[in-house]
């Protein structure tokens, strides 16, 4: 890419590149389906991300078929394919991303003492020659090539230098320096990033490339020093969804570019007004919650409740917000919903929470909607986007909860009888439990005649008061995979029961099993 396309006025730009899909997905529970993977996607090609990582192709066919597909229906932007530093993986990769407008191969290898020696067992003039063996093999299958030295920030300058020397020579044109696990602070990630600019020859012909995980929780810290010391593309997710603590967040990287122009003299393409849309429909497809004070996306970024707090901002908006809700896609509203209103506010309701329904998922919603209206006496925008992200979690699900009656006694067994349909076909159940959640649990495992362990179970109110709607969530393991799922109702029994379901539904999608498949089994 020449200099004038990386440069807009007198900043120059910061390529975003977004590995949701690849490293986010990595997360335990995370996995998402094909067409989760596709409309995010899609989003991410909207908003202005430059590269999109779409997966690891090697890794499984359903892998590989999600990077294809999301190449096929990329517009804008590049899609790159993860490879380990061996052949079949980066014909794979290659493979994956042929038919893209714009395709990438990633490929990385281990480059520090303590990979090399436990992980690698290879000798550093021995990744040397594989560096260069593999780069060129990726080059010669396509013009876009990132190279990546997997624990880069625990790894001598000295041979840190000599691999990325390599890795040019061989025809690399990204060069990604990552913090594997964390470790890095700003100061020294600085440091690392401009040494190897400044002493690795023909530095100067790529571009240089952060991916910085949040261990320590300076992801988007180092990521920013990094940019600072010559780096011109970001690796990040949305959420800082990703492996252990997570990745530097883009949210976060977007909106510090754009909020400090005067100590960050740099752009990106981002329409930074699909951010919140984006978080929500992540946050949604890896069944991961936004936590309530999460920078830019969380749900009290722009809340205020102290009395100082409220009085600056009616009086200036700027005595205490340093960007507008607007500027990153959250709409203030004065609509308050009950039982009386109508499709009309509703549906403009939904429009400025960020939501855009077909006329069949706006139904079911405005009838679930008004069902929770009569049995609540306030329904704040939170119970809203609760019950629009549930019906929208769990419309692909094959095994439903139809009817369901638990009888709980004071000093006794619990009972739970429940019908569940499976694949469009009834199934009753009767079963005792030593609790109401156990006894439901359990009359569910016999009704899909499968026992996952349970990970996790927990239930938080959406809002506050005894009428508020319960999300459940659920995190069950099989044969090695684990899958989440969570539900909100009003009554935390059924929301626990539909919880469960949506977790052990989407174990099938993973295990590419039917439901009566599993029955079966």
């Amino acid at each position: 890419m020449s200099t004038s396309e990386q440069k807009t006025t007198n900043t120059e730009q910061v390529f975003i590149f977004d590995t949701t899909l690849r490293d986010g997905e990595q997360s335990p529970g995370a996995t998402m389906t094909l067409q989760e993977k596709l409309t995010i996607a899609e989003l991410l090609d909207t908003m202005g991300v430059d590269i999109i990582e779409a997966g690891f192709p090697i890794a499984s066919n359903g892998d590989f078929e999600a990077v294809a597909a999301v190449a096929d229906q990329a517009k804008n932007a590049v899609i790159a394919g993860l490879a380990r530093a061996i052949p079949a993986d980066i014909e794979r990769a290659g493979e994956a991303v042929r038919n893209a407008r714009r395709g990438r191969i990633h490929t990385f290898i281990s480059t520090s003492p303590i990979h090399l020696a436990h992980q690698m067992r290879k000798s550093e003039d021995e990744v040397l020659e594989i560096v260069t063996r593999t780069v060129t093999l990726a080059r010669n299958l396509i013009d876009d090539v990132e190279w990546s030295a997997m624990d880069a920030t625990r790894t001598p300058l000295a041979f840190l230098s000599r691999c990325v020397e390599a890795a040019i020579r061989a025809g690399a044109t990204t060069i990604n320096i990552p913090d594997t696990v964390g470790y890095s602070v700003p100061e020294e990630y600085f440091k690392l990033i401009d040494d190897l600019i400044k002493t690795v020859p023909g530095a100067d012909d790529v571009i240089f490339s952060t991916h910085c995980h949040n261990d320590l929780g300076l992801a988007v810290a180092n990521s920013l020093a990094g940019v600072r010391a010559g780096a011109r593309q970001v690796e990040c997710t949305i959420n800082g969804l990703g492996e252990r603590a997570g990745n530097a967040a883009l949210e976060e990287i977007v909106m510090a570019i754009k909020t400090r122009t005067d100590e960050l003299p740099y752009h990106t393409d981002i329409e930074a007004t699909h951010l919140a849309k984006a978080s929500k429909v992540v946050a949604a497809a890896a069944n991961f919650p936004v936590q309530y004070n999460k920078a830019i996306v969380g749900k009290n970024a722009f809340a205020h409740e102290s009395g100082i707090h409220q009085d600056g901002m009616l009086k200036n908006a700027q005595t205490y917000e340093i960007m507008t809700p607007e500027s990153v896609g959250i709409k203030s509203t004065s609509l308050v919903m009950g039982k009386h209103s109508g499709r009309h506010a509703f549906r403009e309701k939904l429009k400025n929470l960020g939501y855009e329904l077909g006329d069949n998922a706006f139904q079911e919603a405005f009838t679930r909607f008004k069902a929770l209206a009569d049995r609540k006496k306030h329904v704040f925008d939170e119970d809203l986007v609760a019950l629009v992200d549930d019906e929208m979690g769990s419309a692909a699900d094959r095994i439903r909860l139809v009817e369901m009656n638990v009888i709980s006694r004071t000093g006794g067994t619990n009972h739970c009888e429940l019908v569940v349909s499976i694949d469009d076909k009834p199934v009753s159940v009767s079963v005792e439990g030593t609790g109401s959640v156990d006894a439901i649990f359990n009359a569910i495992k016999k009704a899909v005649g499968a026992d996952p362990h349970l990970v996790h179970y927990g239930v938080d109110a959406v809002t506050g008061g005894t009428d508020a709607q319960a999300n459940a969530h659920v995190r069950l393991e099989m044969d090695g995979r684990i899958a989440s799922g969570s539900a909100t109702e009003p009554d935390t029994l059924f929301a626990s029961a539909r919880a469960y379901l949506n977790a052990y539904n989407r174990l099938l999608v993973e295990r590419g099993a039917s439901a009566q498949g599993a029955m079966a089994g």
